[in-house]
Parts: structure tokens; C-alpha cells; sequence
């Protein structure tokens, strides 16, 4: 008999923040490469990653991802202790980390977390310079969205009546 292939994913995404572009406003867009151990990769690798609440920080011209669950394989060796929410090292350009240092210390931007992917055998994180939005703007933009729903409606019903 013939063996089974392994069906394998096409998307190299691993954890999304959806809920980052409707709390800020996003503007420079930034990617990171993370300092993991060995036991978060193979988590990873099976899923286990939340990086719904995580933010990155800036401490001693060092950038951190704090606040990103990867929890650890119910198989994870025994000798090694798994912190599921340690901060992470992000891995950046020094030109890169002025930039961000600069928005944040004077402009008071956050840096937010949207993406965690694959990137060839490197797992890179994607980020944002980001204020944070008003109920108010919030609002606003939910109006905009149903509004251009409405209106791709109302278009498609006029096209379809000719």
C-alpha cells in the first residue's frame, strides 16, 4: 500500500492579535526575530501560542516581548523549567531600537504585537507603533466599516438591476 503524505499547512502564521487594530490606531510597522528556548519552539511548533494580551517593551536598549503565553508540551523534559510567560528578547537592529525608543519616550507611542510567524526556520513576531483609541474613534470606525458593507451593497443591487 501506499503511504500516507502528511497534509501541511500553507499559511506560516502562527498567532494572530485581532483585537490590536481595533483598540489602537497602528502606524510603523516593525518585525522582530525572538530569543526562544528549545521547549518554546516545539510548543510552537504544535500551536500553544496566545499572543492576544503581549506587548513589547523597552528596557535598557533592549526590546522584550512581555505578556505572550507559549505553553509548554505536556512531554517537555523534566529537567527544564518552563515559564509559559517569561519575557522574550527580541532581536533588532540598533538603528531599529533608537526609532522605537524615540516614539515611545517622546511621542508616547505603545509598541503592540500583531503577529507571531514563520519565516523560513526563524519565528519572527510582528509589531506596531500604535495609540490607543477613544470610545469615540472606536465608534466611528465601526460605522465606517458598515457603511462601506452598505454601500457594496447598494452598488451590487444597482449593477444587478440593469
Amino acid at each position: 500500500m501506499a503511504k500516507k503524505k502528511l497534509k501541511k499547512s500553507n499559511s506560516n502564521t502562527i498567532a494572530l492579535n485581532k483585537k490590536a487594530r481595533h483598540n489602537y490606531s497602528l502606524t510603523d510597522k516593525f518585525e522582530a526575530g525572538l530569543s526562544l528556548q528549545g521547549w518554546e519552539i516545539k510548543s510552537i511548533r504544535s500551536g500553544k501560542v496566545n499572543i492576544s494580551d503581549c506587548y513589547v517593551h523597552i528596557k535598557n536598549r533592549e526590546a522584550y516581548l512581555l505578556g505572550a503565553e507559549i505553553m509548554p508540551l505536556n512531554a517537555a523534559s523534566s529537567h527544564v523549567v518552563c515559564d509559559a510567560n517569561r519575557d522574550r528578547k527580541l532581536l533588532l537592529n540598533r538603528r531599529e531600537l533608537d526609532k522605537l525608543i524615540g516614539a515611545v519616550e517622546r511621542d508616547g507611542y505603545s509598541l503592540i504585537a500583531t503577529a507571531m510567524y514563520w519565516k523560513a526556520c526563524w519565528v519572527k513576531l510582528e509589531f506596531y507603533l500604535g495609540k490607543g483609541k477613544k470610545d469615540h474613534d472606536k465608534r466611528a470606525d465601526i460605522k465606517d466599516r458598515e457603511w462601506a458593507v452598505d454601500k457594496g451593497r447598494l452598488m451590487k443591487n444597482k449593477n444587478l438591476d440593469r
